[in-house]
C-alpha cells in the first residue's frame, strides 16, 4: 500500500479485492442500468448478494456519468455507489470517467461515509487505458480535497499488479512525495 496525504483526504493505492473492502462505501463501475454482470459488479454481487443489483436498477437507467446508492447486503462496506461509466453499449470515454469519478465523490459525500473504495473505473468491459483512467481518477479526488467534507479516505483497490503499479507510479507523478 502507498499512502498520499492531500489535508482532510489521504489517498491509499492497494492491491485487492474491493468487494472485501471495509470502508463505509465501495464504488461500483457500472452501465447506465445498473445490471450487474462480470467484472467488478459481478463481485459486488458475488458476495454482497442480489438485492444489490435490485436497489441499483430500480434507481435506472441515468445519464452516463451519474450515479446512485444501495445499501452494501453483505458487503463489508454499509454503502455502495453505482458510478456509471459507461452506456448499454458498454463504451467509456476519459469524459465519462472523469464525470462519474466526480459525481461518486459528491454523492458519497451526501451520505457521510468517511472512506471510500474505487476500482480502476472503465479499464475492465470497457477496455480503458490504465494510464488514462489512473491520471484521470486521481486528478478529479485531488481536485475535489477542497469540498470534501466526511471523506477522510480515498483508496483505490486495484486487482493486478500492473493496475497498482501503473495508478502508484501515476499517483507520485501527479501527487509528488506526499506519505502520511
Amino acid at each position: 500500500m502507498i499512502a498520499f496525504r492531500l489535508h482532510p483526504i489521504t489517498i491509499e493505492i492497494v492491491q485487492g479485492d474491493i468487494a472485501a473492502e471495509t470502508t463505509d462505501a465501495v464504488v461500483n463501475a457500472a452501465n447506465n442500468h445498473f445490471w450487474m454482470g462480470a467484472g467488478v459488479a459481478g463481485a459486488l454481487k458475488a458476495r454482497g448478494g442480489p438485492d444489490i443489483e435490485v436497489d441499483a436498477m430500480a434507481q435506472g437507467p441515468v445519464e452516463p456519468g451519474e450515479c446512485v446508492v444501495t445499501n452494501g447486503g453483505a458487503l463489508p462496506a454499509r454503502y455502495v455507489v453505482h458510478a456509471a461509466v459507461m452506456g448499454q453499449d458498454l463504451q467509456t470515454s476519459g469524459e465519462l470517467i472523469g464525470r462519474a469519478t466526480r459525481n461518486t465523490l459528491q454523492t458519497a459525500e451526501l451520505h457521510r461515509p468517511s472512506s471510500v473504495s474505487f476500482p480502476a473505473f472503465g479499464t475492465g468491459v470497457g477496455g480503458f487505458p490504465l494510464e488514462t483512467c489512473a491520471r484521470i481518477m486521481i486528478e478529479a479526488v485531488r481536485q475535489h480535497v477542497p469540498e470534501a467534507s466526511s471523506l477522510t479516505l480515498v483508496r483505490f483497490v486495484l486487482f493486478s499488479d500492473r493496475a497498482h503499479r501503473i495508478f502508484t507510479d501515476i499517483a507520485r507523478e501527479l501527487l509528488g512525495a506526499r506519505n502520511p
